[in-house]
């Protein structure tokens, strides 16, 4: 399946919660919170894994309806006391992205997260100098699956997207937006992709995780 990367690339995108760093604990928590609040059933861990996938500003109008906005401010209030001293940067992660700036390739972020809590456990974690641009959920136009964010992540290099970028993620959605922009879609997670979970969107490199990944990086 990785036989297409013997080319280093010139820019990776990477998605940013559970690609880069472990944050279901913390989304768990603050979506519990939220719908307890609401008056809604609380999920369980499996649930939240399985149903967080779009950006808040699509997936909360389906979920609350005309109060979504409400419970909007709930989330992010609980997400915002929690998500630094939850943090856990992925195993291998940091090393990949050392590995990558030092074979000079072109680093960003595309997330569904919210732009402003992306920057700030970015900078937490001391990888913020890294990345030439970290897009987070409504800096551009429209969020993931759209490629709104991923021109947006390109925009002052001299690229466009294409085969030498490198779309890296956790889902279903990065695996969409990565070929909605023609880059290379690189799934990272331990159980290889499943046809029909990815229908026309099936990944085109699946890795088990960032070491993994890493490894192949520094081979360049």
């Amino acid at each position: 399946m990785n036989r297409e990367l013997s080319n280093k690339p010139r820019a990776i995108l990477f998605d940013w919660d559970n690609t880069l760093v472990d944050t279901w604990a913390t989304i768990h928590d603050a979506m519990n919170t939220t719908l307890t609040a609401m008056g809604e059933p609380t999920w369980t861990f499996d649930e939240t894994r399985l149903r967080v996938r779009k950006a808040l500003r699509e997936a909360f109008p389906e979920l609350f309806g005309d109060a979504w906005e409400k419970a909007r401010d709930i989330f992010y209030d609980r997400f915002r006391e929690i998500h630094l001293e939850t943090l856990i940067a992925k195993p291998g992660a940091a090393d990949l992205i050392q590995a990558s700036v030092e074979k000079n390739i072109y680093l960003g972020v595309v997330s569904n997260k919210s732009g402003d809590h992306l920057r700030r456990e970015a900078a937490y974690l001391g990888w913020d100098k890294y990345f030439t641009r970290l897009v987070g959920a409504t800096d551009a136009e429209r969020d993931k699956p759209a490629i709104d964010p991923v021109l947006l992540a390109l925009e002052g290099s001299d690229m466009t997207p294409g085969s030498h970028v490198w779309f890296v993620g956790d889902t279903t959605i990065d695996m969409e937006c990565a070929l909605n922009a023609s880059c290379h879609a690189v799934l990272v997670r331990e159980t290889p992709p499943e046809h029909e979970e990815f229908g026309k969107f099936f990944p085109q490199s699946h890795f088990p995780g960032c070491i993994e990944l890493c490894a192949l990086v520094r081979s360049f």
